[in-house]
């Protein structure tokens, strides 16, 4: 660690001064001696093992990332972990998943490998809805990198090392941790920003109320990324950090791929319509009859009803109307605008 600080100490004066020259004439010697004898070791490490070094001036360098303020100075990289083409979707959330998160996890990774031409999943490769993700993706054939908190010289947790291996034919290991550093606390509160700052949009499937997951989403909102959450049952504690970031506007609401396609308005391997056409075939079959009257009062109206209009032109229980409108919302098909106004998707 006392090498680590030492060279973000030198990269963040390579950054003030604009060169490598200056930057290394304004370490004392002391200093540039105990860096160097410590980079000659860590560069036999690398070649050793095939380790890729990234400074943030590589063209291989991602270039999410490199917009990020706060990106690294150096990263670590083994295996194929700069896609230049497709999608990046960062999926967090709870080290102590529900079976429907895992479930959730699974069945997003694989409809967006079936739907998207080339889409990369990133995950910290912890427990829980981190594994899941990375195996979804394995299982399903598509690229997918793990962001460690630690030096590539090891895997943590260990029992997640045959997806760390099974990553690197298309995926890999990315990180900015050296040799020799442990997964400690901190470390993995900082590696959160790489997972946000590699992804096109950030999905959080389950969070307690605190967690690693929401400082993610917090970094990615700060980076200006797309943030998704899918909501859970009003008293279930897994899913009580997602349903915070959807009450707060922090984050979209979606309970499949098909909303997080139509929502970053990506391209598909058959045209959205058809897709979401199917979909909507099957939601209205499942439809109850006070949803169908609903839906039918907000398909007349082009720009909305305030939930007052709709329980006169119903005649509806306002707690009824309140409580069908979140279970279409929750089902894609209408959207909450501000005031108290809904519209049909």
């Amino acid at each position: 660690m006392l090498f680590h600080s030492r060279l973000r100490r030198a990269l963040s004066l390579l950054d003030r001064y604009g060169s490598a020259e200056s930057a290394w004439a304004a370490v004392d010697e002391p200093e540039k001696a105990a860096v160097m004898a410590r980079a000659e070791k860590e560069w036999e490490w690398i070649q050793a093992h095939d380790i890729r070094v990234l400074t943030q001036d590589d063209e291989a360098y991602p270039y999410r990332l490199r917009n990020c303020p706060d990106r690294p100075f150096l990263l670590y990289t083994k295996g194929h972990v700069c896609p230049s083409e497709g999608h990046i979707v960062s999926i967090v959330g709870t080290r102590r998943p529900t079976e429907r998160g895992k479930e959730l996890t699974a069945a997003l990774v694989r409809d967006l490998a079936d739907r998207l031409e080339h889409v990369t999943i990133v995950s910290g490769g912890a427990y829980g809805i981190d594994i899941a993700a990375h195996r979804a993706a394995l299982e399903a054939g598509i690229p997918t990198i793990i962001v460690p908190a630690h030096g590539l010289d090891r895997i943590y947790p260990i029992t997640h090392r045959p997806e760390a291996v099974a990553s690197l034919a298309k995926g890999g290991l990315l990180t900015e941790y050296p040799s020799g550093t442990e997964p400690i606390q901190s470390n993995f509160v900082r590696r959160n920003r790489i997972v946000a700052g590699l992804a096109d949009a950030v999905v959080v499937v389950e969070s307690h109320a605190r967690g690693g997951s929401l400082i993610t989403a917090r970094m990615a909102n700060d980076y200006g990324k797309p943030i998704f959450a899918f909501p859970g049952r009003p008293n279930d504690p897994a899913s009580e950090g997602c349903n915070d970031l959807i009450r707060g506007g922090r984050a979209r609401l979606i309970t499949g791929a098909d909303h997080l396609i139509e929502a970053m308005e990506w391209k598909t391997r058959k045209s959205a319509s058809e897709g979401m056409q199917t979909s909507l075939i099957g939601l209205m079959d499942n439809l109850t009859k006070e949803q169908q009257i609903i839906l039918a009062k907000l398909q007349e109206a082009e720009e909305g009803m305030h939930i007052n209009l709709i329980v006169m032109e119903t005649g509806l229980a306002y707690g009824e109307v309140a409580s069908e409108l979140t279970m279409l919302e929750i089902e894609g098909l209408v959207r909450a605008l501000p005031g108290g106004v809904y519209i049909k998707i």
